[in-house]
């Protein structure tokens, strides 16, 4: 034992628990569930925020797959490239986020759950909707962290526009608790959450109007409601997703079922080996051969062909109740809300949101409140100086030095000193171009954003209404038609 060191006796339990104490919440907090008011674990976040700093935005070009977990893993994720990249390719699959937030050029696996190729090999950048989440970051509208060396700074949490928790849902595996929220179309839950916005204390029959079920990148048909009202209710609730077939003639002599799309996370080559499985032990009749032609293009494209004499509807109810043509998924809606994990309802989940929009645009415009302010005190000092423009040249030129200059223009112009220092290092070409009318313009421009900002940051109904109009811009943005159907109990 070197010197000036000494052993503390601690009993191992106590130790124990504490150590588990600390493990379980690092993992609950720092990688597991995601945040309510973003709906991004800390490995997306910094994905997208790695990528932002790249510039790799939607209208420029692929950058390496490589190069972007290399900027992540240096300067904010040191957890592996493995989880960074796994986390890109899954931002870029289309079966499995309902908006894709990575747009993914090369092989980024299949819904089969074929591996994609080495991050060497693919390229990628941000979408457009990503960048709506990324939207405002700069503008002090959420409080930043160091990174895990103090080296930089990261967001502890993104200012999105989407409700990107309802929208692409979540899932994770923490210590002693788990989350899994489904996908929901972009529409409805904008129109829900806007609805809120005006009608506080909505009721939940009310928001499901709005936003009736979740609706899953891969199609499918929800079979009744109970349990997603459940679930929309207590944070908790199970509901059968069935896949989407069609009963057709295949052959000019035999009919078959033709499956188009398939419960969320279920693969159509997993399908095919359970019904072949199936066929040979004879527990399901009726079939004479199964062919997949699904492809990237086209989506799902599964052929059943039947024998002669075997009703499609009796060998269809078959094939929902023994294969994962029928599938139960299970919402678990748990997540952090200031650090903290929580179980929440749908119109908790909206409200958390809705909270958080509110303070990100509260923040904004205090910022450019001030940003305008400090402009309209710089443009006053100009004004002040423009007025004798020889004289300030004079007492430039017949000072000392530049901070005789400086305090020579406070006295003679009542200048302040960031406006002295500003005319001193403004070259003297752009001083003496400078017109009093533009200046005067620019002025008037400034006090009328400071009023106008001023006067919404004194009303809260205000900001609500700026929130909800900035959602209808992201819905008409964004929208598409839902693609999973609600079919009957």
């Amino acid at each position: 034992m070197a010197e000036g060191e000494k052993i503390i006796q601690i009993n191992i339990e106590d130790e124990m628990k504490s150590a588990y104490i600390d493990y379980s919440m690092s993992v609950i907090v720092s990688r597991a569930l995601p945040d309510v008011r973003d709906g991004f674990k800390p490995v997306h976040r910094r994905v997208l925020y790695g990528m932002q700093d790249l510039g790799v935005y939607s209208n420029r070009p692929y950058k390496k797959s490589a190069r972007i977990v290399g900027e992540v893993l240096g300067k904010y994720h040191p957890h592996g490239d493995s989880s960074v990249y796994d986390t890109m390719v899954r931002m870029a699959q289309p079966w499995s986020l309902r908006y894709p937030l990575v747009d993914g050029q090369g092989n980024f696996g299949s819904v089969d759950g074929d591996s994609p190729a080495a991050m060497r090999y693919t390229e990628a950048r941000l979408r457009k909707i990503a960048e709506e989440m990324l939207d405002d970051l700069e503008k002090e509208t959420v409080d930043f962290r160091p990174n895990f060396d103090d080296s930089l700074e990261e967001p502890t949490v993104l200012p999105t526009k989407i409700p990107n928790l309802l929208v692409n849902g979540a899932a994770g595996i923490a210590v002693g608790m788990a989350t899994n929220m489904a996908p929901h179309n972009l529409g409805e839950v904008i129109a829900a959450t806007k609805f809120l916005i005006e009608n506080p204390k909505a009721t939940l029959n009310q928001l499901m109007k709005h936003m009736p079920a979740p609706d899953f990148p891969t199609g499918g048909e929800i079979v009744g409601l109970e349990g997603v009202r459940e679930a929309y209710a207590t944070g908790k609730g199970s509901f059968k997703v069935r896949a989407s077939v069609e009963i057709s003639k295949v052959t000019s002599r035999k009919m078959g079922i033709v499956i188009k799309e398939l419960p969320f996370n279920v693969g159509p080559e997993k399908v095919v080996e359970r019904i072949a499985d199936l066929v040979k032990a004879k527990k399901i009749q009726g079939i004479s051969d199964i062919i997949d032609l699904t492809d990237g293009q086209t989506g799902t494209n599964v052929v059943i062909e039947l024998k002669n004499g075997f009703e499609p509807e009796d060998v269809l109810e078959k094939l929902f109740k023994l294969t994962p043509m029928e599938d139960a998924f299970a919402i678990n809606a748990v997540a952090l809300v200031k650090g903290k994990p929580q179980t929440l309802g749908l119109k908790e989940l909206l409200q958390v949101f809705i909270d958080h929009r509110i303070e990100v645009v509260r923040r904004r415009s205090e910022f450019r409140k001030a940003k305008a302010e400090d402009r309209l005190s710089l443009v006053d000092g100009l004004l002040k100086a423009i007025i004798d423009i020889d004289k300030v040249i004079k007492i430039i030129r017949g000072s000392d030095d530049a901070a005789a200059a400086k305090d020579k223009l406070i006295k003679d112009f009542k200048l302040n000193d960031e406006q002295a220092t500003y005319i001193l290092d403004m070259p003297l070409r752009r001083l003496t171009k400078m017109s009093k009318l533009e200046l005067e313009t620019e002025s008037k421009e400034l006090k009328a954003i400071i009023a106008a900002l001023a006067k919404l940051l004194k009303d809260e109904n205000a900001i609500r209404v700026q929130v909800s109009d900035e959602l209808t811009a992201v819905a008409k943005s964004y929208s598409v038609p839902r693609r999973t159907r609600i079919g009957a109990e």
